[in-house]
């Protein structure tokens, strides 16, 4: 189980971005982030993966942990190893590279499985079987989610964590990556999905959590997220009998938010 307990984090010894960020991932679970632009999340998921240093950013205060141990002092390949992978906002795939050596990347950290992951990730990604030499770049936006994500599937990881999958994606391609997420998760992978697209995050998940300016805000089983009238209107876009709100109507929400007051 990952555990992230009274997270705070600072970027440049300046600019304090969590403020004590607190919530779990328990096995066998998807869970969902969700969150505006500037929310936090993308921080979050660097605390978690050790990539903070990258991005002049600082723990300086909590904890996270993945089953019982501590890993926010770990570097990245050591959390790795440890059962965490993560597919970063916008893919970023090695673009130059063939498809089969962007997944040969993933299994660094895993050699020894990298066989029996190759076959499972083109099993879950059919459409990669024939493009399996070519340029990565050369890929459509859906195959190169694709490969994002089986590239880090290629770790073996017990916890997928996964940052705006659906981020550029025609709805037709959504619901495939949805579909993904389900089929990777019964196969026995936790998942942390950290998404805009609420309506696509809740309908999978198990759990919800919903940030504001650093810190959590709401949570609970995505079932009550989705039918609560503040994520509706502030998430979903809807209030009253389903109808859509303009922007005129929406644009002051953070002063109106019940769930804040």
């Amino acid at each position: 189980m990952l555990a992230v307990a009274n997270l705070e984090v600072v970027y440049n010894d300046v600019v304090l971005v969590l403020r004590g960020l607190s919530l779990e991932v328990r096995d066998g679970q998807i869970v969902a982030l969700l969150g505006a632009n500037g929310a936090g999340k993308t921080t979050t998921l660097r605390a978690i993966t050790g990539l903070l240093d990258f991005h002049a950013g600082d723990i300086t205060k909590g904890t996270v942990t993945l089953d019982g141990e501590r890993i926010d002092k770990r570097d990245p390949s050591a959390i790795v190893r440890a059962g965490i992978a993560q597919v970063l906002e916008g893919r970023r795939i090695f673009a130059e590279m063939t498809v089969d050596d962007n997944l040969r990347t993933g299994a660094y950290t895993n050699r020894s499985g990298s066989k029996e992951n190759y076959d499972r990730v083109m099993t879950l990604f059919p459409v990669l079987t024939g493009r399996r030499k070519d340029t990565a770049g050369y890929l459509s936006g859906g195959e190169q989610q694709m490969l994002a994500i089986g590239r880090a599937l290629m770790a073996d990881p017990t916890l997928l964590i996964l940052d705006e999958p659906s981020l550029g994606l025609a709805p037709m391609l959504i619901q495939q990556i949805r579909d993904i997420i389900v089929d990777i998760n019964q196969q026995g992978t936790s998942v942390l999905l950290i998404e805009q697209n609420a309506v696509m995050a809740l309908s999978i998940a198990d759990y919800g959590y919903i940030m504001e300016t650093g810190k959590i805000v709401m949570d609970g089983v995505s079932g009550k997220l989705l039918a609560d009238e503040d994520v509706q209107e502030f998430y979903l876009g809807l209030h009253g009998e389903g109808e859509r709100k303009s922007f005129r109507d929406v644009k002051h929400y953070k002063r109106r938010k019940r769930w804040l007051s």
